[in-house]
């Protein structure tokens, strides 16, 4: 590879999560890790706390203490699990809304960058993301990682793999 192409899309990298992240920030008031426990615990109602804080790598009074401010904020209910032993997390109605926000926001702050390309060259591009994207070794919990901004609404067809090992690199 190429150090100056990295190194490019390093840049492109940052230029979309500042926005993504400024644009998170207009919609649900917090940054950090919150957006994406939003859109995460939307993937799948019924999220244990567990989950949620293997996705965002985050520790465990981490996760406890931003479940806490979703709760406070009206956006995550806490109920109780199949097994009684866990807590599930649902998203509220309130929840549910602003995490269709969230999804219109991130879509937004993507195509204002992709915009300045014409229609073969973004075509193009999609094609190179889709088969860079499948040609990860990832298990599930590192699709999960990947995609936890990711709107379910739009990628039917995730290409991540599931299962480390699947494709070469």
């Amino acid at each position: 590879m190429e150090p100056g192409i990295a190194n490019l899309l390093g840049a492109l990298s940052l230029a979309v999560m500042d926005r993504i992240e400024q644009g998170a920030r207009e919609v649900i008031g917090r940054g950090g890790e919150t957006p994406a426990a939003l859109v995460v615990i939307g993937y799948g109602q019924g999220m244990t706390n567990d989950t949620l804080r293997r996705i965002l790598g985050l520790s465990h009074s981490g996760t406890v203490r931003l479940v806490d401010r979703l709760v406070s904020d009206q956006l995550v209910e806490r109920r109780s699990a199949k097994d009684g032993r866990e807590v599930a997390l649902h998203l509220t109605a309130k929840g549910a809304a602003t995490r269709n926000e969230l999804m219109a926001s991130r879509i937004s702050a993507v195509t204002s960058l992709l915009d300045v390309l014409s229609p073969a060259e973004t075509k193009r591009l999609g094609t190179l993301l889709h088969d860079l994207l499948a040609r990860q070794n990832t298990s599930e919990l590192d699709r999960f990682t990947i995609c936890r901004m990711c709107d379910d609404r739009v990628c039917t067809d995730c290409p991540l793999p599931t299962t480390k090992g699947k494709h070469g690199r």
